[in-house]
């Protein structure tokens, strides 16, 4: 599929002035795009293939489903095989190869596997069949979790004890400062996702410009705003490093309060593993002790046979590493139709987006 090169000519051209002056002093710059709704952008609206090539755009760890570890999707296979459980996931999470097979191939062996738009769906079937026990994947970031802990608090109030939640959660910011830490980065600067700054503002971020000196914009998702955030990020490396929000009309420094007040109520930080990354200090989300009971973890003993590793460079994609066609699987063995990592599967991941308009 060819990309959609109707971009804004004298937007375009501005990014390609400030990568060529700044240039001058350095062999190249990379920009890192967090969110994979972004990635789907740059690639579909032929950002990527337009601008000056000295300018590379890498893919961050902000697709949901691909960070979630191989650990995480085999004890989510697992459980679907359980007698009795009925598993309610997003779509995105069926098709992810785990060590022994995925959810959807679970569900063609007789799993009950059933396809959500919101966590309230699950809800809504726990009540309408209380003779099964129903378990919502609780996989995402600071966008989905308050309508998860929102749904947790609706359970408890209606009293259906025949609902819980697996906690796949992971935040944003700790990654980050994961990945500005590393000794071996490339990253420049980072466009910092919308929707999950639409939650949490643009202040848990100004650690990537005070600690690391690293410019960062938080842009919407129109090729547009894309292009006004990369200018906004090569201005920040012409002048200053700080934290900017170019998506104005979603977005303030504070966020959404009442969201992150209704997390706050519902978890509490944790440690998570992030695919290809490891395990972060502070970058996931628990049940707090008084939702316990609504905390899948507490209620079902799940055994999982010892992870098979794949040759999947997801890992390496996500921290702006490698691009997805510098794996050797890429579109030859792992495929839309064939995926060996979540990448490829999502429809936020940068292997699909590659795959779909880059190649």
């Amino acid at each position: 599929m060819r990309p959609n090169l109707r971009l804004e000519p004298a937007l375009l051209a501005r990014v390609n002035q400030l990568v060529d002056e700044l240039c001058q002093e350095r062999k190249g710059i990379n920009l890192m795009e967090v969110c994979g709704t972004h990635t789907m952008a740059i690639s579909g609206s032929g950002i990527r293939r337009a601008v000056d090539p000295r300018l590379r755009l890498l893919s961050g760890p902000g697709c949901p489903v691909c960070v979630t570890s191989q650990e995480e999707i085999d004890t989510a296979v697992a459980l679907a095989r359980t007698k009795d459980v009925v598993v309610v996931t997003f779509g995105d999470m069926m098709r992810v190869p785990g060590s022994y097979g995925s959810l959807e191939q679970a569900q063609a062996d007789g799993a009950d596997v059933r396809v959500v738009y919101s966590c309230l769906d699950g809800l809504r079937m726990a009540e309408a069949e209380p003779k099964h026990q129903f378990v919502f994947l609780g996989v995402g970031f600071e966008t989905t979790a308050p309508t998860v802990a929102a749904t947790i608090v609706a359970a408890q109030q209606s009293g259906i004890g025949n609902f819980s939640v697996w906690p796949m959660f992971k935040r944003i910011p700790p990654a980050l400062e994961r990945i500005a830490a590393a000794e071996h980065t490339t990253v420049d600067g980072f466009i910092l996702p919308g929707h999950v700054s639409t939650v949490i503002g643009s202040r848990p971020y100004q650690f990537l410009s005070q600690k690391f000196r690293k410019p960062a914009c938080i842009a919407g998702f129109e090729a547009r705003d894309i292009l006004q955030a990369l200018v906004m990020l090569l201005r920040q490396m012409a002048t200053s490093p700080r934290v900017e929000i170019q998506y104005t009309r979603s977005v303030r420094p504070e966020g959404n309060r009442k969201a992150q007040q209704l997390m706050q109520q519902v978890f509490e930080n944790s440690a998570a593993h992030w695919r290809g990354i490891g395990l972060i200090p502070d970058s996931g989300l628990l049940l707090r002790k008084r939702f316990g009971d609504f905390d899948a973890r507490q209620r079902f003993v799940v055994k999982t046979r010892p992870v098979k590793r794949t040759p999947c460079r997801c890992g390496e994609v996500m921290l702006g590493l490698i691009v997805p066609s510098d794996c050797r699987l890429f579109a030859q063995s792992c495929t839309p139709e064939n995926p060996v990592g979540p990448c490829m599967v999502s429809s936020e991941g940068a292997c699909a987006a590659y795959y779909k308009y880059d190649r």
